[in-house]
């Protein structure tokens, strides 16, 4: 993998000279950074979230979540990524990864198979095709990310073949991947997994997507195969107020003869109020009673309802600053509160993010 980061920068850098004369339309340099300071009514004294918590992991402290600096190249045949990260998303989220793979937060290139048609092949690390949130605070409606969006992949490696119609209406993919969420396939894993996409945009206003996986994050011998589904939309029922809402539902093994299944919903509601100003409210669900997918550390699964809201000002167009309060309520105690477990938690968290 090293080996072939290194050709992909050769040729990034190779088609970036080539393209002197018209650079600012092929080659581009993007930066971000978010900084952040995040309070947990639990207080930890290692000033770590839950486990199952990887974006704006440490409590009372000002931290960095998430800085990258990238280089993308696209001539409209032949298009390339590869950006290098740092903060604490990558410290707990990648912590699994290789160490040379936990700074890569893109490394892909790809190229047009067809003059008149947009059907592409690309391969690398890559965004994931699932949810409708990402590691990118700014992207998203909320500071911190949904339950759901914690415990999918973030990023994925492998090769993806996509074809979107003229009209851009429908976009579909299918992939051959690494696993659930690696860089480095784990030695204990040697079967591929797939994946697909489907997005419709029937209007400028609403997206309807479904996304898949099936693979496993578990050795062969096991003989365990995980099936998840994401189906999400979005919706801009105004000007001023846009609606996105999902449905996750995943099924893998939890003990060598049992399968169990797990199920996440998500709402929210955004509304700008003024030119720089968004609110965003969210409710969310996450059902996991079996602990197929999210370890909680106590003898009960995670069964639990979260409640935020958010709050934006964008400064500039590249600078943001953000506030959100979110509290989860669990049927069961699952949260540590000075080594007892607890049915709820409180956080507030704060942000700036910067985007070059």
């Amino acid at each position: 993998m090293k080996k072939w980061i290194g050709i992909l920068l050769w040729i990034m850098y190779a088609s970036f000279a080539c393209a002197q004369s018209d650079s600012a339309k092929v080659f581009r340099v993007q930066a971000y950074g978010e900084l952040y300071y995040s309070y947990d009514g639990r207080e930890p004294e290692n000033h770590e979230k839950p486990s199952f918590i990887y974006n704006h992991k440490r409590h009372n402290e000002l931290n960095l979540n998430l800085a990258y600096l990238k280089g993308s190249y696209d001539d409209g045949s032949i298009r390339a990524n590869i950006a290098f990260m740092a903060g604490t998303y990558a410290r707990y989220n990648l912590a699994s990864e290789p160490g040379w793979a936990q700074f890569v937060f893109e490394a892909n290139a790809g190229f047009k198979l067809s003059k008149k048609k947009s059907l592409w092949f690309d391969a690398g690390i890559m965004p994931s095709h699932i949810g409708f949130e990402s590691a990118v605070g700014s992207d998203c409606w909320t500071l911190t990310r949904s339950l759901v969006a914690e415990n999918s992949p973030y990023y994925e490696t492998g090769a993806r073949l996509s074809y979107t119609t003229t009209n851009n209406k429908l976009y579909t993919a299918i992939m051959v991947l690494n696993g659930w969420q690696h860089i480095q396939r784990p030695d204990y894993i040697q079967r591929p997994s797939l994946g697909l996409q489907l997005t419709h945009k029937p209007t400028n206003d609403l997206t309807l997507n479904y996304s898949n996986f099936v693979g496993s994050d578990q050795a062969d011998s096991a003989k365990a195969i995980r099936h998840y589904h994401n189906l999400y939309l979005q919706y801009q029922m105004f000007t001023s107020l846009g609606l996105t809402a999902g449905l996750d539902y995943g099924v893998d093994k939890y003990t060598p003869v049992k399968y169990g299944h797990w199920l996440a919903p998500v709402v929210m509601l955004r509304y700008s109020f003024c030119k720089r100003w968004f609110m965003t409210a969210r409710g969310e669900y996450f059902h996991d009673p079996q602990q197929v997918i999210v370890k909680t550390g106590s003898p009960n699964g995670l069964q639990v309802w979260g409640y935020s809201l958010n709050l934006d000002y964008q400064i500039r167009p590249h600078l943001m600053i953000r506030a959100e309060g979110k509290r989860f309520n669990a049927q069961r105690p699952v949260f540590s509160d000075a080594g007892v477990f607890v049915t709820n938690n409180s956080n507030l968290t704060l942000a700036m993010c910067v985007r070059l």
